[in-house]
């Protein structure tokens, strides 16, 4: 197929010519201040300004991460109590970057992400039951209890996953873009992935394709330092992993992973640039997880005294609960009251989770192929 005919169309017939866009964003890609890092070159390094939250915003962000917080305790308890099975990788520790992202985008726009996706499932808008019940393989979760912890979806909150094979989410993102681009929908996708996925032959066909088509996808790479167990600075020969587009010419830069307000800030700074038609751009969240790759990982790779300084130092929770208290936006009854809320939440998630039926054995033969119909 030659290359005039697989760059996408879309429907208007008023477009510029592809050598003179291409020029043009190349003139303002230069321009553009996008490779300054906000945040620093590790989690919670550096206090650059970002702009304050108002108190309802603070209390937001620190509810919707405390829901993720306690869903992901509850999953890691009942996976310990055999309730769970499988792979289960934990978000404790990188909350804000989701919720971040998620307060800088508008509706419509797309998610999609890795294995380690309970999070995002639930920043999205994702009923905490089914999600619950798909981990335990039950008839009441998202994908009726055949999917498991890597493999959900939802349509109404335009959440696509939740892939279990390392890297699968960026070419399937980058075809989300592809759609809202030829659609003209003004939609914009977040395409999610970590540091060991940055390595990946696939990711760069991607960014090549985003770049060359102009698609309005914001690569979002969580960088916890450790990928599945071996740190980045033993990997990667290139550890700055905004500059991982340069050669295609796509900005990006580091942000403060543990900061909400750094992360709501970055992200709605490229979501304008994407919804402006310059195309895509890359955000490197500088995170950490608190627990291993999955529930089966000890994390030996790193000592206990480097975990404890980052929830001592850097704890996104902690972060907004400190300045919510001391900005006398709430109280300590206040929090203690929302996380009641919350811990109810999830314990009547993790009761259905369980007293749901198991999956028909019928349901074998369903979702395997589709019927041709449009959905």
């Amino acid at each position: 197929m030659s290359a005039k005919r697989a760059a996408p169309k879309t429907k208007s017939a008023s477009r510029k010519s592809a050598s003179k866009k291409t020029a043009a964003k190349k003139t303002a890609a230069k321009k553009s201040p996008a490779r300054k890092r906000a945040g620093g070159a590790s989690p919670g390094s550096g206090k650059p300004e970002v702009p304050e939250f108002t108190p309802e915003q603070e209390m937001k962000a620190f509810e919707d991460m405390l829901l993720i917080r306690r869903f992901e305790e509850k999953a890691g308890q009942m996976y310990g109590m055999g309730l769970i099975g499988g792979f289960c990788h934990l978000y404790i520790g990188q909350e804000a970057v989701v919720v971040g992202m998620q307060m800088a985008i508008e509706e419509g726009d797309q998610v999609i992400t890795g294995y380690r996706d309970h999070g995002h499932m639930l920043a999205c808008g994702m009923d905490p039951k089914g999600v619950m019940a798909e981990l335990t393989g039950r008839e009441g979760g998202f994908s009726k209890g055949k999917g498991g912890s890597m493999h959900m979806f939802s349509v109404e909150k335009k959440f696509y996953g939740g892939h279990g094979i390392v890297g699968a989410q960026v070419p399937l993102g980058t075809g989300l873009a592809f759609a809202n681009r030829y659609e003209e929908n003004g939609r914009v996708t977040l395409c999610y992935f970590g540091d060991g996925a940055a390595n990946q032959g696939q990711v760069y066909e991607s960014f090549n394709m985003a770049e060359l088509w102009d698609l309005p996808v914001i690569y979002i790479i969580e960088n916890n330092q450790y990928a599945m167990g071996t740190s980045v600075k033993r990997s990667s020969a290139q550890t700055d992993l905004s500059k991982r587009g340069i050669s295609f010419n796509i900005p990006g830069e580091q942000v403060d992973g543990m900061d909400v307000r750094a992360v709501k800030e970055a992200g709605a700074r490229a979501a304008e640039w994407c919804r402006a038609g310059k195309g895509p751009y890359i955000l490197e969240m500088m995170t950490y997880r608190y627990r291993g790759h999955s529930m089966s990982d000890p994390a030996k790779y790193r000592a206990k005294e480097e975990v404890n300084k980052m929830r001592e130092e850097h704890d996104a929770i902690e972060q907004v609960r400190a300045r919510l208290l001391k900005g006398k936006h709430a109280s300590e009854d206040d929090l203690k009251a929302i996380d009641k809320k919350v811990r109810g939440i999830i314990s009547e998630a993790a009761n259905f989770a369980q007293e749901s039926p198991e999956p028909d054995a019928k349901e074998l033969w369903t979702d395997v192929l589709s019927d041709g119909e449009a959905a």
